[in-house]
Order: C-alpha cells, then structure tokens, then sequence
C-alpha cells in the first residue's frame, strides 16, 4: 500500500513539472548553430542536451533579466555586452554562475540536469568551446526574450 502511495505521489510530482517551452523556428535556430560572434559583444549559449527531466521547465535570467526556459534537448543563445554577468537558473533548486566576457568571444553554459527530491535539480558550468558545441548542436533553440 505504502508502496503503491509512494508511486502515485511520484507520478502526480511529475506531471506537475510538465511544461513546453516556446521553440524558435529552422532558421534562428540553424542561425545560432553558425557559432559566429558579434564583434562588439559577447555570446552566452545555456543548453541542456540531457533527457533526464526531461519536461521539466527550468528558467534562466542573465543579470536579472529572463532569458527564457530550457527543457530536455533545448538551448538559449543571447548577445550581451562584455563584462561581468549573473547566468541564475530555476528548478527544485537556484544554480548561479558568475561569468566575464570579452568582447566577439562565445561561451558556452551547460545546464546539468540531476534527480531532485520532488522534481529536477540543475548545475550551471561553463564548458569548452568544443564541448559546448557538440551539446548545442544536439539540441533545439528555444524562444529567448
């Protein structure tokens, strides 16, 4: 009985973190698989190429500012200006990463996804170019705001 309780409040948990997030179009997204920087700016992709979780929505702000959501498979690209930033994302838990860019550079976010108690938790770490890129072209851009 207790196991069966167990297994039905598991599955409810689940279904409760079930979300979609807006996707961009072919396009923007083979646009951003480019992989070309801005001169004057700096590039930050945040890409969650993991199954696990997946159809949890986790947020992601820069600075304070949504980004947008990320779910299994998806990835964010957003244009900043160089300097110091805040990358903070949501789930059961808050991951913070402080990154400094320069300017015409790219960096790559990965959102590691990993069981929480209720739902999902995540871990922002930033990675290599090569490994960032393989993990985003393994992955689908979502809307960014």
């Amino acid at each position: 009985m207790l196991k069966k309780l167990f297994l039905s409040l598991a599955v409810v948990s689940a279904l409760a973190g079930c979300s979609s997030v807006p996707m961009a179009d072919a396009p923007q997204d083979q646009a951003a698989k480019t992989f070309k920087a801005d001169a004057a700016k700096s590039g930050i992709y945040i890409y969650r190429n993991e199954l696990l979780g997946g159809a949890v929505k986790m947020d992601v702000s820069i600075d304070g500012q949504p980004v947008g959501a990320t779910k299994a498979k998806t990835y964010l690209f957003k244009q900043v200006e160089p300097g110091k930033h805040t990358i903070v994302s949501e789930a059961e838990n808050t991951s913070v990463l402080e990154l400094e860019t320069k300017p015409g550079m790219l960096y790559y976010i990965w959102q590691e996804v990993k069981m929480g108690v209720m739902y999902a938790r995540n871990k922002l770490q930033q990675v290599s170019d090569a490994q960032g890129q393989a993990g985003v072209m393994e992955s689908q851009l979502a809307v960014t705001k």
